[in-house]
């Protein structure tokens, strides 16, 4: 059982207090940013003149290739070892000699496991918006090919003004920008080098942290040396910004799942994304936005689990934070991979644009524009909300549209009504009447979507 601190003790750790306590099982998942940040480490010691030149070009040339031999499945990474951080140092000592015990110099684990969660954390978060900016350009796509594909909007999930499909898909698009934007700032935030603040009280070695910082791409070195190796806010606030994402994620996915149904018709989800039944040979299940939906809880628990582990520990490090890893690293994955399978659905989704207009007109959604038509000829609006509904409630009882009334049962319930009220309640016209900025009229579309497209250029 290599360990690092085994000096002070005579007796051996009981081995399932060993299993216990030990974190290579998940946090190997890391080795890369712990030799990044030991390269930077060295690298600062050199030039602070706590290591000599020939000791560096040891260590760093050990650490390359150690990174090299992992990627390429040279050398495995097994539970011999405590954690990542003895891993690495037990291979470089074995592979240069005493040059490689002089690795540790001036740091401790606890700021090491601080910096190694930050630039992985940082990577991820890279990663993250990555996948959001694909979905975003999915969701523009959609956004452009549809300006005129006419569809009912909903309150209440029941019909009720029309919309566009790309008004629709505009409202997604604000929505998975505001999560890119909440990376944005975490990444800000987040974006300070703990390394060079110990166990907990910083080090008597002369060491240059603005150096190490700027080596490893950090705005400057964290200012108080207790809650470098406390700190996991960053943590608390990804998951929360995964759990909004996964939140979008999932809300879209329900409307999805809605739109697949029989009764709605709205989208035919591509083979690839969907699957059928055992027994009923009719199904096409949309198994991916299900699963979305129900990941989402997941990464919620990832969030309430890390809120709890951390909300009663004192300063400074306790072992408790080692359990930030794993909830962390399975919320990001989960993440990940929703936004990647949705994605994929959605582009290849295929919407059935004539259902979705005729579900418009049949769904009444035009009724608020009938009662304008009246209030534009002189009725009272109350008084017009009146004749409307008896429209509706005829048009129920005859089981047609607005659209399909003739001018005389139109006069029969009121004669303010003329023949331009055709006119006035068509898709197109209740649609492209709403012109102002945020409103589903073509023109207003078209001057979003050039927002939209400067803003993911």
């Amino acid at each position: 059982m290599a360990q690092l601190w085994g000096g002070r003790f005579t007796k051996e750790t009981d081995k399932l207090v060993y299993n216990f306590n030990a974190s290579i099982s998940f946090d190997q998942k890391f080795y890369e940013q712990d030799i990044r940040g030991s390269i930077a480490h060295v690298t600062m010691l050199a030039k602070q003149g706590i290591l000599t030149e020939e000791e560096k070009f040891q260590i760093v040339n050990g650490l390359q290739d150690i990174l090299a031999d992992v990627e390429e499945g040279k050398l495995v990474i097994s539970d011999e070892y405590e954690d990542i951080h003895s891993f690495v140092e037990a291979n470089l000592i074995e592979r240069i000699g005493d040059a490689g015990k002089k690795l540790h110099t001036g740091r401790s684990r606890n700021d090491q496991v601080a910096l190694d969660m930050k630039l992985y954390t940082r990577d991820e978060i890279d990663a993250l918006d990555d996948l959001l900016k694909e979905l975003l350009t999915v969701l523009l796509q959609i956004m452009k090919e549809n300006t005129e594909t006419f569809m009912p909007g909903f309150t209440h999930l029941q019909k009720a003004q029309p919309i566009t499909l790309a008004h629709h898909m505009g409202a997604y698009f604000e929505m998975f920008s505001r999560d890119r934007s909440r990376l944005t700032d975490i990444y800000d935030r987040m974006n300070y080098c703990p390394l060079g603040s110990g166990a907990l009280a910083g080090t008597t070695y002369p060491l240059d942290r603005n150096y190490t910082a700027d080596l490893l791409g950090f705005y400057g070195p964290t200012l108080n040396s207790m809650d470098s190796v406390a700190d996991r806010d960053y943590l608390i606030e990804l998951l929360s910004a995964m759990a909004t994402m996964m939140m979008h994620l999932s809300r879209f996915s329900e409307e999805v799942i809605i739109w697949n149904s029989n009764e709605y018709r709205f989208v035919e989800i591509d083979d690839g994304y969907s699957t059928g039944s055992s027994i009923m040979p009719q199904k096409k299940n949309p198994d991916i936005a299900e699963l979305v939906r129900g990941k989402t809880g997941r990464v919620y628990g990832a969030l309430m689990s890390l809120l709890t582990t951390m909300k009663g520990i004192p300063l400074a490090y306790n072992k408790d934070m080692q359990e930030d890893k794993e909830f962390v690293f399975d919320a990001i994955d989960t993440t990940k991979g929703c936004l990647a399978l949705f994605t994929g659905m959605l582009r290849t989704m295929k919407f059935n644009k004539d259902v979705m207009e005729n579900s418009a007109k049949n769904g009444f959604t035009n009724a608020t524009d009938a009662a304008d038509y009246l209030v534009n000829h002189g009725v009272a609006f109350r008084d017009a909300h009146g004749i409307v509904g008896q429209l509706v409630l005829y048009c129920i009882d005859k089981n047609i549209a607005l659209d399909d009334m003739t001018l005389e049962e139109y006069k029969a319930i009121s004669p303010v009504f003329e023949e331009d009220i055709y006119e006035a309640i068509s898709m197109r016209t209740c649609v492209e009447k709403r012109t102002t900025i945020g409103a589903p009229s073509k023109e207003s579309m078209e001057k979003v979507i050039k927002i939209y497209e400067n803003y993911l250029h």
